[in-house]
C-alpha cells in the first residue's frame, strides 16, 4: 500500500481510544480499486471493549446509535456484542477527513481465539484474506500464521488431486463464506472470485511459506504451465489427509472426532495426542465441511441480528440495501 493510501487509512485512529491491533481489510486493498467513495473497513482489537467504548463514547459519540447511549451506554453496546454477535461490535459510516469508515471492536482474547481456534470462525476466517496491520502490540500478525496454515489444509481437503494456485486461494477465500446467510440474498455472488482476483499478489505473498513447507513434506508438488502460473498436485491418500487434519484446529479435529472416531497414538516427542479416524479424504472433507458450514450459518446470523440492533434502523437498512444492490447486479 503507498504511503499517502496507508496515512489516509490510519487517520482514524487519530481520534479513537488507543488500541491493542488494528488491521484494514476489503476494497482499499484492492491495487485497482479507483472508488474514492467505498468505505475503510477496520478490525480493532483491545483489552477490555466496555472500557475502551467508554471513553469512544466521551470522543466520538456520533459513532453509535443514540438508543444504545440513553439505554445503557458501553455496557450494553459490549453485552450485545457479547451476547446476540460473535463478539464484536461495528460503528459503520463513520466520517472523517472527507472518507467513510466503519470498524469493528473487539476483545483481543476472543480475537486471538477465532484465529487459533476458529471458535465463531468470524474475525478468524476475515483474517485468512488479504489484511494490512496497522497497529499490533500483541503479534498477532504472527500468531495469524497459524490459521493461514489451518486453512491450507482445511482448502487442500476440500480440493481434488490437481487444481491451479488460483482454484486453492478461491477455496480457501470461501470457507468463511460456506452456510452464511448474507449470500443468499445480500452478496455479491462473485465475491470469492473478485477478492482472489483483485488481491491475487497479496494471497501468493501471504501463502507461498505453507505451499513449500507442503511441498517440502511431499503433501503436495507446484509445478509452472506454460503461461508461468502454478498448478498443484497433491496426494489424496490417508496418510496424507490424515497429516492436513493435524493442521486443523484443535476444537474442529475435536469435533470431527467426535462425529468419525478417534484413536490414540504417540507423536514425534513421545506425547500421547488423538487422533481422528477416517476412511477416506472425502469422508474428512464432507465433515469438516458440515462443521465449518454450521460454525459459519450460525455466527452469520447472530452477527445480523446484533449489528441491525446496534447501528440503528436507518444505518442498519442503508447498509443492508448497499449490500443488496451489490449482489442484484451480480445476478443480473
Amino acid at each position: 500500500m503507498e504511503c499517502e493510501k496507508r496515512a489516509e487509512a490510519k487517520s482514524l485512529l487519530e481520534i479513537l481510544p488507543p488500541v491493542d491491533f488494528c488491521c484494514i481489510y476489503g476494497s482499499i486493498l484492492h491495487p485497482n480499486n479507483l472508488d474514492k467513495t467505498s468505505m475503510i473497513d477496520y478490525i480493532i482489537g483491545v483489552q477490555d471493549p466496555q472500557q475502551w467504548h467508554t471513553k469512544n463514547l466521551k470522543m466520538n459519540q456520533n459513532h453509535y446509535a443514540s438508543w444504545m447511549m440513553h439505554l445503557g451506554g458501553a455496557r450494553l453496546i459490549t453485552n450485545v456484542a457479547d451476547v446476540i454477535g460473535v463478539g464484536v461490535h461495528f460503528n459503520p459510516f463513520v466520517a472523517h477527513n472527507d472518507k467513510t469508515f466503519k470498524y469493528g471492536v473487539v476483545r483481543v482474547h476472543d480475537l486471538i481465539q477465532d484465529i487459533l481456534g476458529w471458535e465463531r470462525f468470524y474475525l478468524g476466517g476475515r483474517l485468512q484474506k488479504p489484511v494490512k496491520i496497522l497497529v499490533d502490540n500483541l503479534d498477532i500478525g504472527n500468531l495469524n500464521c497459524v490459521n493461514l496454515k489451518a486453512a491450507t489444509s482445511a482448502a487442500l481437503l476440500l480440493l481434488p488431486s490437481k487444481f491451479s494456485e488460483e482454484e486453492l486461494y478461491f477455496k480457501i477465500c470461501s470457507l468463511s463464506y460456506m452456510g452464511d446467510l448474507r449470500m443468499h440474498f445480500a452478496e455479491d455472488r462473485n465475491k470469492v472470485e473478485k477478492i482472489v482476483h483483485g488481491q491475487l499478489k497479496l494471497f501468493q505473498t501471504m501463502y507461498k511459506p505453507f505451499l513449500e513447507e507442503y511441498a517440502a513434506k511431499d503433501l503436495l508438488r507446484l509445478s509452472l504451465s506454460g503461461d508461468n502460473k502454478v498448478n498443484i498436485t497433491q496426494d489424496c491418500g490417508l496418510s496424507t489427509s490424515c497429516s492436513l487434519i493435524s493442521y486443523l484446529p484443535q476444537p474442529l479435529r475435536i469435533q470431527m472426532g467426535t462425529e468419525l472416531g478417534e484413536k490414540k497414538r504417540f507423536d514425534e516427542s513421545g506425547r500421547t495426542v488423538q487422533e481422528v479416524v477416517i476412511k477416506s479424504k472425502k469422508e474428512a472433507a464432507e465433515c469438516m465441511q458440515k462443521i465449518l458450514r454450521r460454525k459459519v450459518m450460525v455466527s452469520s446470523a447472530r452477527q445480523a441480528v446484533a449489528g441491525l440492533l446496534t447501528v440503528g434502523v436507518v444505518h442498519g437498512f442503508q447498509y443492508l440495501g448497499n449490500k443488496m444492490r451489490k449482489a442484484w447486479k451480480s445476478w443480473t
